[in-house]
């Protein structure tokens, strides 16, 4: 087979820049390995790092794949409206429109599982649809963050981590009319969202494991005195393996891991192959060693460090300009491969995240290993904004 940055730039030769690409080939490859990872344990899409319906309606098509994790509540409806029928909303939502699309349709209230971590966020949906409507079904979002020397090691999400306070909040839930309490989710974000960049990082990562092994089983013997769960939901891309080893976790979810954007290079347990790239072309040769392209400045979302940049990965030998970084309207880059490099000539990035690149484009071109190419609408393209 062909290099598949020359497979993928010969597909797309007639493509004005800037333009988004996906390596059919690598894409699929991903998706298998993410499987094998899993170990038996069926995987939700995370929609957030796709943001492409035809690629998460695929993936949904192949084994080890069940149901999605969306990010957005009318996300969740229109996917549901799509013919999507297992559909869990990520994070607490507030939309009040949202809220009464939910249930105002029997399908997307029996699809779609909404989530929760607070009796306030139970008093914000009463007061917006009140009682009489077809059952809410929900989750519990539950703090999976490492404390360890007075240190929060992980992302500031739920308020619930104890059994006590989660066991608490089910009975709340079981004493509302108009609600089914399914399922109880625990992102690890301190163990799928690092890279193994140093002893440091696999100390926390054991610890944490550890750590949420004993209290994942008590949170959800302390839920199931309230509720008969459907689920527990856990994992993420990075740490697949560590915590689909957990009996008391029924699925993962992993979206990051299809496209592997740069944040996802550096583990030790996988080494994905990169499937999404953005393209642009050279405008100026301001030096011999320094070309610019058109357009760029696509930074990831987090701490805005080096790591959050996008990368130039073809022609190999290409790195950024330190004081300028990735730009809106230009972008510059260095390194001996710049001087080969002349106006109009391509360059392929690859984005620091997954489904943030598709913010940026209407289409992503799918190419396959026989260098046909698909265009395939992203959300933006189908006319979607879900913030």
């Amino acid at each position: 087979m062909a290099d598949p940055y020359e497979r993928l730039s010969a597909a797309t030769t007639e493509l004005d820049t800037p333009f988004a690409v996906i390596d059919e080939v690598a894409l699929r490859e991903n998706a298998d390995d993410l499987v094998r990872r899993a170990g038996g344990t069926k995987i939700r899409v995370a929609t957030k790092s796709v943001r492409v319906r035809s690629i998460i309606q695929a993936t949904l098509r192949r084994d080890g794949y069940a149901g999605v994790m969306t990010y957005s509540l009318p996300e969740s409806n229109w996917l549901a409206d799509e013919g999507v029928d297992d559909i869990l909303l990520a994070y607490p939502t507030v939309n009040s429109q949202g809220l009464k699309d939910l249930v105002a349709q029997e399908r997307r209230a029996k699809a779609i599982t909404v989530m929760v971590d607070s009796i306030e966020a139970l008093d914000f949906i009463d007061s917006v649809i009140g009682t009489e409507h077809y059952p809410v079904r929900l989750c519990i979002d539950v703090d999976a963050s490492l404390r360890l020397f007075g240190f929060h090691l992980g992302v500031r999400r739920s308020p619930l981590r104890g059994p006590k306070k989660v066991g608490k909040l089910a009975a709340a839930i079981a004493a509302r009319p108009g609600y089914k309490l399914v399922g109880v989710m625990f992102y690890d974000a301190q163990i799928a969202g690092l890279p193994d960049t140093s002893a440091g990082v696999r100390f926390v990562k054991s610890r944490s494991n550890k750590d949420l092994m004993k209290r994942r089983r008590k949170v959800v013997a302390a839920v199931g005195k309230h509720a008969e769960l459907e689920f527990v939901n856990g994992g993420g891309t990075g740490s697949l393996e560590v915590t689909g080893a957990d009996p008391t976790v029924t699925e993962l979810t992993a979206g990051s891991g299809l496209f592997n954007p740069t944040l996802f290079d550096g583990y030790d347990a996988f080494d994905g192959k990169p499937a999404a790239f953005f393209v642009l072309s050279v405008v100026r040769k301001p030096a011999k060693k320094i070309a610019t392209l058109f357009s760029g400045g696509y930074i990831a979302s987090g701490p805005a460090r080096q790591n959050r940049q996008p990368k130039p990965v073809w022609p190999a030998g290409l790195k950024a300009v330190g004081t300028e970084g990735a730009g809106e309207v230009q972008t510059p880059v260095k390194g001996k491969a710049a001087a080969t490099l002349s106006i109009g000539d391509r360059v392929f990035m690859r984005h620091a995240k997954a489904g943030e690149m598709c913010e940026r484009f209407d289409s992503v071109h799918l190419v396959a290993d026989n260098g046909s190419m698909t265009a395939l609408p992203t959300y933006r393209g189908e006319g979607k904004n879900f913030g």
